[in-house]
């Protein structure tokens, strides 16, 4: 399991640098708020699969959260993933300024009535990596 944990971070750093590389008109305009990541954020790359016949209805009960994390001013990245190759095997991958914004996003009555439906949708909850944001020196 480890080594898809590794894959998953690699896939969402790529995803997040080509963001800045290919649209940075949109990153400065409202998109991802480079900037306000500090050094050390707290990043999350969680993992959730579907239970065989789920793969709709966890999609269905998952899609939400996008709106109503972006939405969160404290969070300052979120994606949603969904491996092409198996339907239903979502990866997230979140950065909030500090563990304790991360918590109490995790507090937040939308997030909780989610992690409610996974017993009945998910095989074995969510894995979670607990990462550091890291950047260059003087950036």
């Amino acid at each position: 399991m480890r080594h898809v944990f590794s894959i998953a971070a690699v896939l969402a750093a790529a995803l997040v640098a080509s963001v800045s590389v290919a649209a940075p008109a949109m990153a400065q305009a409202g998109g991802v708020r480079y900037a306000e990541i500090p050094s050390g954020a707290y990043s999350v790359v969680a993992e959730v699969r579907a239970k065989p016949g789920k793969a709709a209805q966890l999609r269905e009960a998952t899609l939400p959260l996008v709106g109503l994390v972006r939405g969160d001013p404290k969070n300052l990245v979120y994606f949603l993933q969904e491996d092409r190759e198996a339907p239903g095997h979502f990866i997230f991958y979140e950065v909030f300024a500090n563990k304790a914004d991360f918590d109490a996003h995790n507090a937040m009555p939308y997030v909780q009535a989610w992690f409610a439906k996974l017993p009945d949708l998910a095989e074995g909850g969510v894995q979670v990596m607990r990462m550091e944001v890291l950047r260059p020196q003087g950036r």
